[in-house]
């Protein structure tokens, strides 16, 4: 992306305030005017509902590295470390996958750099701001360069030394859904200069003779100061036969809630949210809350958390180290409500002879046993031997 920018820079000169060049300084204008950028786009509810909901989640989940044939958590990697306790000494493993993916979803992009040791193990992770980073990609391989401009320079690293957590297409989507968000801006605007005004559109003063103009000026700043804002609805005093007629609504007002309510879904969808996950209950039912509960880990956050996992495996693991070991995010704290319907399911694979002990065990990322490798009904009773009957073992009766 900076590349192109540079590019069309080069071929053609465009100055600080034309429209072309906004988008590189984070403005991108809309229909409506509003100039969307990643910090007002927070100051709409729907956003920062969205974002935190996205980057709290995929950080607060726990986060592990396995054994990919013993399942066992390997601790003693210098990865466990970084991924499940702390990026430096500074930042929380947790804190630092918020940073990152509030980077991608405002801005497109979220950077780490990996701090090594001389052995060229990772002992830190470093946020990088995505402003002073600008990613080349070679024409013949596909392989990434990054170029980060810090305090002693400009530096260039390879692939395995940053961690790069991106939004679907490289795309922001403040970025992609800018017009939404910008009504919204514009809704929001609105909905403030009305209720500054006394929550009323605006009325007319009639008189029954002509008023010369500073009479008029005079008229309607005394009305304004006595009749709107924190003073609206209070008992206005009209002399020398003057009478004041109230404007309606009109339809577009009547609609306003409908029409902020439609916003919040709009949002929702470029964010690919459920919306009664940004508290918009207007459809939500006890049934479909809990359905778009499930939709929220299966269709939202997979892609983030598959994102998260192949960016810690590229930079925190070698290439052996990947046919050997695995890194995995625990989401068993989002599927609490399905605990039930998930013991019944692998009750009945275990009771058909589908699923072993241990495969069952897989599935909870739970370590295997030695004596869970059998397939047989572990409801009933199979294989015991009967002693025969002996003389001493008839009773006298």
């Amino acid at each position: 992306m900076f590349q192109s920018l540079r590019s069309a820079f080069q071929k053609k000169a465009v100055g600080a305030s034309t429209p072309a060049a906004l988008p590189i300084f984070g403005i991108t204008p809309t229909i409506t005017g509003q100039n969307v950028t990643s910090e007002n786009a927070m100051r709409v509810p729907a956003v920062k509902c969205a974002v935190s909901l996205i980057s709290e989640t995929t950080g607060g989940l726990p986060v592990k590295l396995h054994d990919r044939e013993t399942r066992e958590v390997e601790k003693d990697h210098p990865a466990y470390k970084l991924i499940h306790d702390e990026a430096n000494p500074w930042t929380s493993a947790q804190v630092l996958r918020e940073e990152l993916t509030t980077d991608a979803l405002l801005r497109g992009h979220g950077f780490a750099l990996v701090i090594r040791n001389s052995l060229g193990e990772p002992l830190e992770l470093h946020r990088l701001d995505p402003g002073a980073v600008q990613v080349e990609t070679d024409d013949f391989t596909g392989e990434p360069t990054y170029h980060v401009q810090l305090k002693d320079g400009r530096h260039s690293y390879q692939f395995t030394d940053i961690l790069h957590i991106k939004a679907f297409g490289g795309v922001a989507p403040i970025t992609l859904g800018r017009e939404a968000i910008g009504l919204s801006l514009a809704f929001e605007a609105h909905i403030a200069k009305l209720f500054g005004n006394g929550a009323s559109p605006g009325g007319i003063i009639t008189a029954p003779k002509t008023m010369s103009d500073e009479a008029k000026k005079n008229l309607k700043a005394s009305w304004l100061d006595s009749h709107s804002g924190p003073k609206a609805g209070g008992v206005a005093l009209l002399d020398e036969g003057m009478a004041y007629q109230q404007i309606a609504m009109t339809l577009t007002d009547a609609q306003f809630a409908e029409n902020r309510l439609e916003q919040i879904r709009e949002i929702a969808r470029v964010f690919g949210v459920p919306p009664t996950m940004l508290f918009e209950l207007t459809r939500g039912t006890w049934s479909n809350t809990e359905e778009m509960a499930r939709q929220f880990l299966q269709v939202t956050l997979k892609p983030w958390l598959s994102e998260w996992t192949w960016a810690y495996a590229r930079c925190l693991l070698a290439p052996e180290e990947r046919r050997e070991l695995y890194i995995e995010f625990n989401t068993n704290d989002l599927t609490t409500t399905d605990t039930a319907a998930r013991a019944t399911a692998y009750g009945q694979y275990r009771s058909m002879g589908a699923m072993t002990a241990n495969e069952v065990r897989g599935g909870l990322n739970l370590p295997p046993r030695p004596d869970g490798e059998a397939l047989e009904n572990p409801y009933i009773s199979t294989g015991a031997t009967t002693r025969p009957a002996t003389a001493e073992s008839i009773p006298n009766d």
